[in-house]
């Protein structure tokens, strides 16, 4: 039985784009807790490291798509180095004005500079959505994506902890920068495989949110981020309340575990159901699947419920790319593929905050409540969009 994996391979240069967007994309999940880790260890200050590090999650959300934007008009090869180089410069004066004890506002300025950090998983869809549009190998492609999002999350955060604290402060967003530096490089030097300039000659002038199945998608992303968010913070208090702290990271690693699982055998399915229905069954299965992590009452329970809802995450973000890919125009693909990102990112960030004060106030199962309210506005988006994201707003072509 051929490898769907494998076959993706086949295509020339396709390798070196995948290895070296991997190597460019770590900084993204490294360098916010990598800021928080350098903070804590040299100024003390927790609320200071999460404000400075909150600040570059921010810009970074809004400044992607941004990026994108003008990569999809000049090309990736001359925006990203420039964007880069400005995500470069931050990081290295935030490591600077923290080792030289600058004012605090600097390390603010520097936030704002590091978060000009290019969405190198965008720019890495587009090449495969230029090699294999409209041929099944692009769902296997965005799977492969999915799953390799999911394994930078998991690895970045314990590599910059572990460098700052094992060798020196900055350690951490230090090697994060390297990596995007690096990365970027031996991403752009690709030039076989980078998608080519096309003349914008559709009409959705200004930003790509115009389109109202993009705001549909945006939303739906915002509240997926919002389960992932809120499954972060409220899994570390609930073992911390069942007196097994080191249990959260055996939890969340369930969770990463079921995400990844699912997306590889999602993306190696030849499925003939059609895309506006998909995305109404991920949608459906996405929101129930928020109920059982209501009824956990010890770490047993919680990783099986949270290995529920981490089955249903990555076919759901694959299939809402898929969609991307046949509603709006190619020559604004990386864009629109950049917002459903940082979508992601800002519900991620949403639900931290909330899930949090909710701990605080209520406890930590009472957290699980804002996992089900955001549930609840996937599967509202998911049943709106299957009603309007129909065949003539989309190619007419299945999933695979």
């Amino acid at each position: 039985m051929a490898n769907p994996y494998r076959e993706l391979f086949t295509a020339t240069g396709s390798r070196g784009f995948v290895l070296a967007g991997l190597v460019a994309r770590m900084p993204i999940a490294m360098t916010g807790i990598g800021i928080i880790t350098m903070l804590a260890l040299l100024r003390g200050n927790y609320g200071l490291a999460g404000a400075v590090a909150a600040t570059f999650a921010l810009t970074s959300a809004l400044m992607a798509p941004q990026i994108a934007r003008r990569v999809d008009r000049l090309g990736q090869s001359r925006v990203l180095p420039l964007a880069a180089s400005i995500s470069v410069f931050g990081i290295l004066a935030l490591l600077a004005c923290t080792h030289w004890q600058a004012p605090d506002w600097t390390l603010f300025v520097c936030a704002v500079l590091a978060g000009f950090m290019p969405s190198v998983s965008a720019m890495v869809r587009a090449r495969w959505t230029h090699i294999y549009r409209g041929t099944p190998r692009l769902q296997t492609a965005y799977a492969l994506e999915s799953v390799l999002d999911e394994a930078v999350f998991i690895a970045g955060p314990p590599v910059a902890v572990g460098l700052s604290v094992a060798l020196f402060p900055e350690a951490g967003p230090l090697a994060a920068a390297l990596f995007l530096a690096v990365g970027v490089f031996a991403f752009v030097i690709q030039r076989g495989t980078e998608p080519p300039v096309q003349v914008q000659t559709d009409t959705c002038g200004g930003s790509i949110l115009r389109l109202g199945g993009m705001r549909v998608l945006l939303l739906l992303l915002v509240a997926m981020g919002t389960i992932v968010g809120t499954v972060d913070v409220v899994s570390v208090a609930f073992a911390q309340h069942q007196g097994q702290p080191a249990a959260a990271s055996i939890v969340l690693s369930v969770y990463a575990f079921g995400s990844c699982l699912a997306g590889l055998v999602f993306g190696a399915l030849k499925l003939e159901t059609p895309l506006p229905r998909l995305f109404l069954w991920c949608g459906v299965a996405t929101a129930v699947s928020t109920l059982p992590l209501l009824l956990a009452s010890n770490i047993l329970g919680l990783s099986v419920a949270i290995l529920l809802s981490g089955l249903f995450f990555a076919p759901t973000l694959i299939v809402a790319m898929t969609l991307v890919e046949q509603m709006v125009p190619g020559t604004r693909l990386t864009e629109a593929l950049t917002w459903l990102i940082s979508g992601l990112g800002i519900g991620v960030a949403l639900g931290a905050a909330v899930s949090g004060q909710v701990v605080d106030a209520l406890g930590a199962r009472a957290g699980f409540v804002v996992a089900l309210a955001a549930g609840v506005v996937v599967l509202a988006a998911a049943v709106y969009g299957h009603r309007h994201l129909q065949p003539s707003d989309l190619a007419q072509s299945p999933a695979a």
